[in-house]
């Protein structure tokens, strides 16, 4: 099938190159020209394991970027991809989505005969419907349900594992409100990914957009719960893990996202339920577990950071700080929890000396004021204290780096270092 893909973003890329690898013809459409120069070049523009490798094979063939529309009309459908980032109350921007909507449209307006467009974005119940529909028909000048079809697909990509998590998904969702020929296209072009392990949900289009807010919110309050739980299991001197792993061995519970520690970011949780909160206060109603989500979440750096007070008197003190993406597998630090660790820790007149595997350059431009280490053995090295932030594979093997601290104090937010004589080690919430 023939395809473009507005937005080459994190999203836009991982999806289109994953479609090119399973036989289609993909245009990415991107206003950014370095961005395109990269991916012609077949380098991707986000770090995301197997990516580049797909970018590799199939870039300048199966795989095309550029930042003109016109390549709009050579193709079957078009996936809008392209970021909805967080207004100050909550609320999700939409400029992007709606400069790229009307771009989309008027590409469309001179030309005949059926065309698919795809939300992949992630928007509010009622968004497209509301606003992108009216905006597509007013710049096109086609009929949605005639001769113009508009789904909502959103993604569940996780970052570290986006080309897996799309590849072999758990489930596939289209809202088409019923249009057979928008469903007949999502089918055939889903059809290499849709085995007998994946759950295909075929609905309406609201009921698709809120289906991807109701998964991250629920995904973030199981976090915030597991964390509250390991909070308490600390102050009662109760391992938090044991209990949680007899806690995910109940199918009704399940056994992912129940590690406790120092708390869940990155682009979608955050981002998410903010916006679901801030869209439900819209229409009239307060939801008491989702704000008590994030409010926990909110607390458990500062958490992590009181622990450390508990041991050393870190102003004027080196502090290591290891893991500085908000997970492994990814150099994405937004809304990492590393932000407010080493915010803390500058308010305490701390010297912050920090760590990861592969964001340190993504952090440097957030905090260009502290120092970055090569290596973790190298931020350990004279500190008085260490926080781990990121449960990287290579912080568990440190082990002997930490006998080269001033003092071998360790508060650990992910429980990845194993406790040990010599060590003086605090987990966050065991």
């Amino acid at each position: 099938m023939r395809l473009s893909i507005v937005g080459s973003g994190y999203v836009g890329t991982t999806v289109g190159a994953c479609l090119a690898d399973v036989g289609n013809d993909v245009w990415t459409i991107d206003i950014d020209e370095s961005v395109v120069a990269a991916l012609d070049d077949g380098t991707a523009p986000v770090h995301e394991p197997g990516l580049d490798a797909l970018l590799a094979e199939h870039a300048g063939s199966r795989f095309r970027a550029t930042t003109a529309y016109d390549v709009v009309p050579e193709t079957d459908v078009t996936f809008v991809a392209l970021p909805t980032p967080s207004n100050p109350d909550g609320s999700i921007d939409l400029s992007a989505v709606e400069a790229g909507v009307r771009a989309l449209g008027t590409a469309l307006a001179p030309t005949e005969g059926y065309h698919l467009v795809v939300i992949k974005s992630t928007v509010v119940p009622g968004t497209t419907d509301e606003r992108l529909v009216s905006l597509l028909e007013s710049t096109s000048g086609r009929t949605v349900g005639e001769d113009l079809g508009v789904a909502v697909n959103p993604e569940f990509l996780r970052e570290g594992s986006a080309v897996e998590d799309f590849l072999h998904p758990d489930k596939v969702v289209f809202g088409t409100e019923a249009d057979d020929r928008a469903n007949a296209l999502l089918r055939d072009l889903y059809d290499p990914l849709l085995t007998g392990d994946t759950t295909l949900v075929e609905t309406g289009r609201r009921e698709a957009e809120m289906i991807k807010y109701a998964n991250n919110a629920f995904l973030a309050a199981k976090v915030s719960l597991i964390n509250d739980l390991g909070n308490i299991c600390k102050e009662f001197g109760v391992d938090a893990y044991a209990v949680a792993d007899a806690l995910g061995a109940d199918d009704r519970i399940g056994a992912q996202f129940l590690r406790s520690g120092v708390g869940w970011g990155g682009s979608c949780f955050p981002k998410d339920t903010r916006a679901l909160i801030a869209a439900a206060r819209e229409v009239g109603y307060e939801p008491p577990v989702l704000d008590a989500a994030v409010s926990l979440n909110d607390q458990q750096p500062r958490r992590l950071l009181s622990l450390l007070d508990e041991h050393v008197d870190v102003s004027g003190r080196r502090v290591a700080v290891l893991g500085l993406s908000f997970k492994p597998g990814t150099d994405d630090i937004r809304n990492s929890r590393a932000i407010p660790v080493v915010t803390g820790l500058r308010e305490r007149g701390a010297e912050v000396v920090a760590y990861d595997p592969v964001a340190s350059e993504n952090m440097r431009e957030r905090f260009p004021g502290i120092s970055y280490a090569e290596s973790a053995a190298a931020a350990l090295k004279g500190a008085h204290g260490a926080v781990v932030v990121t449960d990287w594979d290579e912080f568990a093997a440190l082990d002997g780096a930490f006998d080269t601290m001033a003092r071998s104090v360790v508060v650990d937010g992910r429980n990845v270092v194993t406790r040990r004589e010599g060590l003086t080690y605090e987990g966050l919430t065991w």
